[in-house]
């Protein structure tokens, strides 16, 4: 399976840049993991005493009957065997493996595809929430679990949406499950999920899109199925809660030919400039290594970004910015000034 690095190798007037989107440090904390389900259903006393005895239950006599009631002929059985499933495997990390074991995966797995939206609601979340255990990760890939994700990613519920997007990022740590997950048609519905989800929607698809998109195919996927439109919109809302995980996700893509022609097509040029001009340190850093990249092999793109007004912001955080924002800050002054020098024939008129 081919991975992309984040960095972009290159030498400018002298200096090797190995580390251009070197991001990686920052990156992390940009984006919050996707843990537990959050939601709740539960808001009387009683009902929070059954959770209470939930977490408490003796979970080897429990999980047979549960697993036996996911394949029960009543919906209402179905329902409630997913939800205590889904609290028993949120609330004791040990019951994640012992569900698992005991062969909880599989009818979870059947209930993605019910035509009862809070079964394939809780159904989603108890796998998001068995997926937590790093030895449950293969048997849900093996399992089938990914195309009836994604199914829910496309039809399910707001929340059903959400935890499908933090189970894809789930078993996407496995390098080996990125491409068959970008292969199983993730891609687009996570772009729709950034595009109209909520915020924590957003937040859920930018976490599950920046974790595949390392990726050289899912990159080229992405941008494909039109990520570069809500990328942009999101990074040009200054002071919104998305600036940072769009820009990480939009870091990653410049690596390919088809997202740089996308950024310039979808009016990111502007976007990032002002990033560097009145963004945070990190946005500012972010918006400078892009622009490095996009610049480094196209003197157009070199003449349209200094004709933004990119020079003055450049020189102050060539100033003011980390060690690592003032060395890019300065490469990328020189391209702009100098537009035709530098890495000998790499510059294209393009």
């Amino acid at each position: 399976m081919e991975t992309d690095n984040i960095s972009s190798n290159f030498t400018y007037l002298g200096h090797t840049f190995s580390d251009s989107l070197s991001l990686s440090n920052s990156s992390s904390s940009a984006f919050s993991e996707c843990n537990s389900d959050i939601s709740g259903e539960f808001t009387s006393a009683s009902a929070e005493s059954r959770n209470l005895w939930l977490s408490c239950a003796a979970a080897d006599d429990l999980i047979p009957h549960l697993i036996s009631q996911l394949t029960s002929d009543s919906l209402d059985d179905q329902k409630q065997a997913a939800l205590q499933i889904r609290l028993l495997a949120k609330n004791k990390p040990e019951n994640r493996l012992k569900l698992a074991r005991a062969g909880a995966i599989k009818p979870l797995i059947t209930t993605l595809s019910s035509p009862d939206l809070q079964l394939q609601e809780y159904g989603v979340t108890a796998i998001l929430n068995l997926s937590l255990c790093e030895e449950n990760k293969d048997h849900i890939m093996l399992l089938g679990a990914v195309k009836p994700l994604v199914r829910v990613l496309k039809t399910g519920t707001s929340t059903a949406k959400e935890n499908s997007a933090c189970a894809i990022l789930r078993l996407s740590h496995l390098e080996e499950n990125k491409i068959l997950i970008g292969k199983s048609g993730a891609i687009p519905p996570l772009i729709e999920l950034l595009n109209n989800g909520g915020i924590r929607g957003k937040k859920d698809a930018s976490t599950a899109l920046y974790a595949l998109c390392s990726v050289k195919e899912n990159k080229i996927r992405a941008v494909e199925a039109g990520i570069m439109k809500p990328l942009i919109e999101l990074m040009a809302d200054i002071g919104s809660a998305m600036v940072d995980k769009a820009a990480y996700v939009l870091s990653l893509l410049v690596a390919v030919t088809v997202a740089k022609v996308a950024v310039v097509e979808e009016g990111g040029v502007p976007v990032l400039v002002e990033l560097v001009e009145v963004g945070s340190h990190r946005q500012k850093e972010i918006a400078a290594a892009i622009l490095l990249v996009l610049c480094e092999e196209s003197i157009v793109y070199r003449t349209m970004v200094a004709r933004e007004g990119a020079i003055p912001p450049l020189i102050a955080l060539s100033q003011n910015g980390t060690s690592r924002a003032k060395k890019k800050a300065e490469t990328l002054i020189e391209m702009l000034r100098q537009p035709r020098s530098g890495n000998g024939a790499a510059a294209r008129d393009i």
